[in-house]
């Protein structure tokens, strides 16, 4: 017996920021075609509360919705609850878990990452990445005393601040925290705070989380374990309540320039009589044996070995491209994701792809780059969506605006963060100079400049200068007249270049 077959115009395939954006941009711009959604996961993510600050840094919040409520929204978009079993690109079909089949005639993948995690299979090993992992994250850590975090972007910096009462041992591969997002100088700045400890009165988050409760979860628990969900949004953690077992508050003993190197379980350690460390209490002291015994226990490269209750994998994402790769011949970009072209077209054809599970491949402007975040995911399905209807009524289509300039918006620790332009001097080469400027706790300021132009800026806290830095990268204007004045406090910028 044939499997039911469906045609749709438009598939997209992903529930996360960049298949629903692109879904929704091909609903309005196609009223009277069906759009098919499929996604494994019974909630898709939707963006609220957008809001345009500037030319190009845009702020919104996720909120995980069922996917009744994009149905309710736009009439035309049917969402198929099913994963992706297998893609036949030359007869324009995909093949769901479900045993259907859906003929289409331009395609968008959007299926996002997974988390790279340090060792598959181990109970004790935790990736985050996505609401589900952050849920049976603090289920474990109710019974936690000690745990290690291993990675230095933005999931695991949240993690660090945000857990109280246990001990944490942070391994990262950097001399600095936070490298994907900041040089030795903003994590100084940050880590300072770490280390004061945080005032009682948490401050009340803007965002809230939405889960899916009752019977839906139970579904969810029952989906395949490596369904993955969508990614974490920032804030993720605010409807968590992250606390250990111990009653003080921070207690954070960082290790730079290692990686994990062997974990052990219990058992396995014990026959190999290795002396694991205790948890750093004092800078100065010998450091000491440990005496308690731990479920695993973690081996850097730097030769220490530490034991703990568990270890969180925080280690960055890979695209989640193998439900498409068997008997496709796609292009992968270096870091393993499909690579796009200007017009998001993927190597083959009527085939389109966006958010993590793509990589850009066309020239770049001089101050944009990809990176793995929402707001790109939620601009790349947007003009995915402009150029699956433009090829479709045969007009062709300018590069969208948002790829001129690389712009973020985000939060740590509770301070504001705008990262611009080649904010970490990214591919420039010893070619370039910073300027700074910090007011502890308060505000960091940093500029990166190349032959007197502006080429990137990280400003975290209230600083109100993002508009204005937006305008000096985009204009290319020559500053070098203005030289250390360009950061003075005293100097309203604003004035000189309005």
């Amino acid at each position: 017996m044939e499997a039911a077959r469906s045609v749709g115009t438009f598939v997209v395939v992903g529930g996360g920021i960049a298949g629903v954006t692109c879904a929704e941009q091909l609903a309005v711009n196609f009223p009277e075609e069906d759009i098919l959604l499929v996604t494994a996961s019974p909630v898709i993510k939707a963006v609220t509360n957008f809001k345009q600050v500037s030319k190009v840094l845009e702020e919104f919040e996720v909120e995980e919705q069922p996917s009744t409520v994009l149905e309710n929204r736009f009439p035309n978009i049917k969402v198929i609850e099913s994963g992706v079993k297998q893609l036949k690109s030359e007869e324009h079909c995909i093949y769901t878990e479900d045993g259907h089949q859906h003929v289409y005639k331009k395609l968008c993948l959007c299926a996002g990452a997974k988390p790279k995690l340090i060792c598959e299979g181990n109970p004790y090993v935790l990736g985050i990445r996505d609401t589900d992992s952050a849920q049976e994250f603090q289920k474990q850590l109710t019974k936690a005393k000690r745990i290690m975090i291993v990675g230095n972007g933005g999931i695991a910096l949240e993690l660090v601040y945000e857990i109280e009462g246990c001990e944490v041992i942070w391994a990262i591969k950097d001399k600095a925290i936070g490298n994907t997002f900041f040089d030795a100088g903003a994590a100084e700045f940050l880590t300072s705070k770490l280390m004061s400890e945080k005032s009682e009165a948490k401050i009340a988050h803007r965002r809230t989380i939405y889960t899916v409760e009752g019977a839906k979860r139970e579904n969810r628990t029952k989906a395949k374990a490596d369904n993955v969900g969508s990614a974490l949004g920032p804030d993720w953690h605010g409807g968590l309540d992250l606390k250990g077992t111990e009653e003080f508050s921070h207690n954070i003993h960082i290790e730079t320039r290692c990686e994990v190197k062997k974990i052990y379980l219990q058992e396995e350690f014990r026959i190999m009589k290795k002396k694991p460390l205790a948890f750093p209490k004092d800078q100065h002291k010998s450091v000491t044996v440990d005496k308690e015994m731990w479920p695993v226990y973690v081996e850097l490269t730097n030769g220490k070995i530490y034991g703990c209750d568990f270890l969180v994998s925080a280690t960055g994402v890979t695209p989640n491209v193998y439900p498409f790769l068997l008997g496709n011949n796609f292009d992968l970009g270096e870091d393993g994701g499909l690579k796009v072209d200007d017009q998001m077209r993927t190597s083959l054809p009527d085939i389109y792809a966006a958010g993590d599970i793509c990589t850009a491949c066309w020239q770049p402007s001089p101050v944009w780059q990809q990176m793995r975040l929402w707001t790109q995911a939620r601009q790349m399905g947007w003009y995915a969506a402009k150029c699956m209807a433009a090829a479709s009524l045969g007009h062709s289509i300018d590069m969208d605006f948002s790829f001129e300039l690389f712009a973020h918006i985000t939060k740590f620790f509770n301070y504001k963060v705008v990262l611009l332009g080649k904010y970490n001097a990214q591919g420039l080469g010893s070619d370039h100079e910073l300027m700074l400027r910090c007011t502890k706790g308060q505000e960091y300021v940093k500029v990166v400049m190349q032959n007197g132009r502006m080429m990137g800026a990280v400003l975290i806290g209230e600083t109100d200068l993002e508009e204005t830095f937006e305008n000096l990268i985009l204009n290319q204007m020559d500053l070098s007249s203005y030289g250390e004045d360009l950061l003075d406090p005293n100097i309203d910028i604003e004035d000189y270049f309005d």
